[in-house]
């Protein structure tokens, strides 16, 4: 699989951010934590689909790059408990 590129998902309607470009401020807590595909030639910008199929358009992309992190499951550890089990399912083990 290619790299892997985490996105949050939050309720209601999040601002905007540029594909790639993480969050920079409040500390809101995500609805759900979505894998998404790397956009192609660009590792660390999300593709236009989580794994399970939403649009990440107005997801934002999370700090978090599970290349960084061997070992490690795709998804921030304190968000285990809000993970999408469809995109899990589909990511596997990394």
């Amino acid at each position: 699989m290619s790299e892997t590129v985490v996105v949050y998902e939050y309720e209601g309607q999040p601002s905007a951010h540029p594909a790639g470009e993480a969050s920079s401020g409040g500390e809101r807590s995500p609805l759900r934590v979505h894998a998404a595909p790397a956009a192609p030639g660009r590792p660390a910008v999300r593709g236009p689909r989580t794994l399970c199929g939403r649009d990440t358009f107005a997801m934002e992309t999370a700090p978090w790059r599970p290349s960084e992190h061997p070992g490690a499951p795709w998804y921030p550890p304190e968000a285990a408990d809000r993970v999408c089990p469809a995109c899990d399912d589909a990511a596997g083990d990394g």
